[in-house]
């Protein structure tokens, strides 16, 4: 059996990895890619104990796979960064603050948001006034004490 495992061929000759290479690939966890085969959304072969994964279904699992940014709530875009609408991370990585910061600044009012669905959205004008009266009243303070 060849060192590099990446280099495995199955009988058809095709290229295979295993579970471990295909999340070190994808650079998610070895569970994560057991949750995406058991649910049929990765397809993959046991041959005697171990799961061997073609590398062709690795990348069309790549390329469908779930991404929050492309997610549409009544047949729209949920985070439509065009028209202003952004998420929590998303606004927090724009301020550079923790993203609880901005889940407890919507909780207690200052900041305004929109629940769609599961997510939070966030207008951009809403950030613009929450970042003026807020973060820049809290950094005056801290400059004069």
């Amino acid at each position: 059996m060849p060192k590099n495992k990446e280099s495995q061929k199955n009988q058809n000759g095709k290229k295979v990895v295993s579970i471990t290479e295909a999340a070190k690939l994808n650079k998610v966890t070895r569970q994560a890619i057991y949750v995406a085969i058991k649910l049929n959304k990765l397809k993959a072969q046991k041959e005697t104990t171990r799961w061997t994964i073609n590398l062709d279904d690795l990348e069309a699992y790549r390329k469908q796979k779930y991404s929050r940014t492309k997610s549409m709530f009544n047949g729209e875009l949920l985070f439509d960064n065009g028209r202003g609408f952004f998420s929590v991370n998303q606004v927090a990585k724009m301020l550079n603050v923790p993203a609880q910061k901005i889940y407890y600044a919507t909780r207690i009012g200052i900041l305004k948001a929109h629940r769609k669905g599961a997510a939070w959205v966030i207008h951009s004008d809403d950030v613009d006034l929450y970042k003026e009266s807020y973060l820049t009243k809290k950094n005056s303070r801290r400059k004069a004490s």
